[in-house]
């Protein structure tokens, strides 16, 4: 990419236009697919225990590739001036009590991970939402459950 800084993370596969081929011909929708998989978690729980020690890809699929940077451009800078202006207010809450604080801080940095991770992801390669709510959601919850009890911890006598 811009800086090569990225380049290792994606390899380039000699048979790419077969195995493109194959994919566009039988997906119809954006997403990120796990093969092998099944279509219910009984068959997927099932199919996994056969699986071990086998061969499995993840694919994300997308039906067009977009070529526009400007925008991409703009929302990664506007989720670095957010991550920016977050610190900035965790860091200078020096009035509010200790336990309210930690809550806080613990939320922002969730909020620091899946933004700096998963949210740029989407940003620069459309990940699908569906491939990322859950690291939001993991993300607030984890880091707000520590926030509650670096709190606790904080303010114990």
């Amino acid at each position: 990419m811009f800086l090569g800084i990225h380049d290792s993370a994606m390899k380039y596969h000699p048979a790419q236009k077969e195995i493109m081929d194959v994919i566009s011909a039988n997906t119809t929708e954006d997403g990120m697919y796990m093969m092998p998989s099944a279509p219910t978690k009984k068959e997927q729980q099932d199919m996994m225990e056969g699986m071990i020690g086998k061969p499995w890809a993840t694919v994300i699929y997308h039906k067009s590739m977009s070529g526009e940077m400007t925008m991409r451009m703009i929302r990664g800078f506007l989720v670095d001036l957010f991550l920016v202006i977050s610190l900035i207010y965790v860091l200078t809450r020096g009035g509010i009590p200790i336990t309210r604080r930690a809550f806080a801080g613990g939320v922002a940095l969730g909020l620091f991970t899946f933004l700096w991770g998963p949210y740029t992801g989407r940003i620069w390669f459309d990940l699908p939402w569906h491939m990322i709510q859950g690291d939001l959601i993991d993300a607030i919850v984890a880091w707000g459950l520590c926030g509650l009890w670096v709190g606790w911890w904080l303010n114990r006598k």
